[in-house]
């Protein structure tokens, strides 16, 4: 049985968990205000917003919930914008700068821009212009133009708590929420011992969901798989021993919040940015990431660049590097199932840089991306680590460049240098995203960016 709060109505369900949340609160509760669009994650029609009890609070985030399974719902509020409209007392503020500012044209899209607002208005984020039209970041209008919804955004910084205080009470006070939301934090500690779907034999295992509910839809509602997403076992980032750790479940939202990962990050905001959207960093893990095996995975590359490990449930580790095998095939056995990720703490000068290229600046996957990181001691390269990705069947960590930069100094001629060895790692594929001339040309340019970025030299 699967608890959770839908709006300001408890619900217990015994579907399977492999449901997606989209299409319970449309054909199952009849809430047909979120739309159903790309079913990919892509669009943004059929946000929602979802509360988890964190501490004495509730933390919300936007998702899609085309993806989202109902597993993970569990022990949640979910919000559709049933569950923020007023009753007889007209718009929310979020819906009327939309309106005042001409952000509506059809409407279709409307729902979901008005749900990642809302978030905006009661998540934990900076009330910033940036920060509110980043909130809407995953959200596609296909007639409107977005230089009105841009505005609508900016308008409803005011509404952003000054202070450290509860932003949720603030939110109600402004209208922005109904007053239901002062219970939701009582109401979640009902649930917190809520039994989650166990372990199946055999069975996949699931955490975010965005790309297992994109590649076969259908047959995950129905088959049987052991959901991690909020499984505490596979969560949090800490340090430990010299290590950086990252439980499998993390989310990219959750690197991004990390003030330990912005200690050893400073520019962790401009490059995760890169990454998909809001609402699919909210809910795209690492762990996911990794066993997808895509060549162009872009937090693959992030960590191949840190020469990290993963460590299985098994208590066996592998370095990130020697992980995949060939296209999509892994050196992990069947039962065995990524628990955390691990890096070395950074020692001494560390510098860092990923660099990805797609069709749009946003919300797209790579042509071609790369990383790289490096301590710098005198002038020299210590501890060099390059990756890229689009350029080989696999996540490619560039070996024969990463041990010719370590050791190097900084100049031009290193740059050349290394990336002549690139040019001999990498077997890129003519494909939709480029031809292998363009991928390898593409590549040659993102090296020198890496040190044009950090150094000012290329």
């Amino acid at each position: 049985m699967i608890r959770f709060l839908l709006n300001n109505e408890s619900i217990e369900t015994d579907l399977p968990a492999g449901t997606t949340v989209l299409d319970f609160v449309r054909y199952r509760k009849n809430l047909k205000g979120t739309k159903i669009g790309c079913r990919e994650g892509d669009c943004g029609a059929c946000t929602v917003i979802t509360g988890e009890l964190v501490g004495k609070e509730v933390r919300y985030r936007t998702m899609t919930s085309c993806l989202m399974p109902l597993a993970n719902a569990s022990g949640k509020h979910i919000v559709t914008v049933e569950g923020i409209n007023p009753k007889g007392v007209g718009l929310t503020p979020v819906q009327s700068a939309i309106v005042e500012n001409g952000g509506t044209q059809c409407g279709f899209c409307t729902v979901g821009f008005v749900m990642s607002l809302t978030a905006f208005c009661i998540d934990g984020s900076a009330g910033t212009k940036d920060a509110a039209v980043s909130a809407i970041d995953g959200n596609i209008c296909r007639c409107t133009g977005y230089k009105s919804l841009e505005t609508a955004a900016a308008d409803l910084c005011q509404y952003k708590s000054a202070s450290n205080g509860d932003q949720t009470i603030d939110a109600i006070q402004a209208g922005i929420v109904p007053e239901y939301f002062a219970d939701v934090a009582d109401k979640l500690k009902l649930y917190r011992e809520a039994e989650m779907p166990g372990w199946e034999p055999s069975a996949p295992v699931v955490a975010g969901g965005t790309d297992l509910y994109v590649q076969k839809p259908d047959q995950m509602v129905i088959e049987k798989a052991t959901h991690v997403f909020y499984s505490e076992e596979f969560r949090g980032i800490w340090e430990s021993a010299g290590y950086i750790e990252i439980g499998a479940s993390a989310t990219v939202t959750d690197l991004l919040e990390s003030e330990l990962m912005s200690d050893i990050f400073p520019r962790l905001y401009d490059h995760l940015k890169l990454v998909s959207s809001t609402p699919i960093r909210n809910m795209a893990t690492l762990g996911g990431n990794f066993v997808n095996a895509s060549p162009i995975g872009d937090m693959t590359i992030w960590f191949l660049a840190l020469d990290a490990e993963l460590v299985f449930n098994t208590d066996r580790s592998i370095p990130l590097k020697e992980f995949y095998l060939d296209y999509k095939k892994l050196a992990k056995e069947p039962e065995e199932t990524i628990t955390k990720i691990r890096f070395g703490v950074p020692d001494g000068d560390f510098h860092f840089n990923f660099e990805k290229v797609c069709k749009r600046e946003f919300l797209d996957i790579a042509t071609v991306n790369t990383a790289i990181s490096f301590c710098l001691k005198d002038g020299v390269l210590e501890n060099a680590h390059v990756s890229a990705g689009g350029v080989a069947p696999v996540p490619l960590y560039l070996r024969a460049a990463s041990a010719f930069l370590n050791g190097s100094e900084i100049r031009p001629e290193t740059i050349v240098e290394a990336l002549e060895l690139i040019d001999d790692e990498i077997s890129p594929i003519s494909d939709v995203r480029g031809s292998a001339e363009y991928k390898r040309l593409l590549l040659r340019q993102l090296f020198k960016a890496h040190f044009l970025e950090l150094f000012q030299i290329a």
